[in-house]
């Protein structure tokens, strides 16, 4: 089951429809959804979980942490809604298309793809590309 949970306020529109797209995703890259749990937040929230776990002393918009166990999904996506909207200007998207992005982002890792070198970028990007082409308006 993919759940949505906020820290800040924001709400996710169509909550059942985004969990639905979501858990196609899993299905189409041969996995089996479990527990998801998806956490809207800021950017100080999230800084604080990439410098506590990660060791990172910098902002992003997005933090997955994987519990999986085999080919079943299960973690916790926390999302910078502050970042989300400033990428999306930044990139010219909607904030929609960016949400969605980093939404799928955090799925994709749970399915094994990675974005540290340069090929594993372009293949999470593309990927991304592919999911959000059966987002549903």
């Amino acid at each position: 089951m993919i759940s949505f949970h906020s820290e800040v306020s924001f709400e996710i529109p169509n909550a059942d429809v985004t969990a639905s797209w979501l858990a196609a995703i899993i299905t189409q890259e041969q996995y089996n959804e479990g527990e998801v749990s998806i956490v809207f937040c800021d950017d100080v929230f999230l800084h604080k979980l990439n410098v506590e776990f990660l060791n990172h002393d910098t902002l992003t918009d997005v933090i997955s942490f994987d519990y999986s166990v085999g080919k079943e999904i299960h973690g916790e996506i926390f999302i910078s809604i502050e970042r989300v909207r400033e990428n999306a200007k930044e990139f010219g998207q909607s904030f929609d298309t960016e949400l969605s992005r980093v939404m799928a982002h955090g799925i994709l890792h749970y399915c094994g793809y990675k974005d540290k070198t340069p090929s594993e970028a372009t293949t999470m990007r593309s990927k991304e590309e592919f999911y959000l082409q059966q987002r549903p308006n």
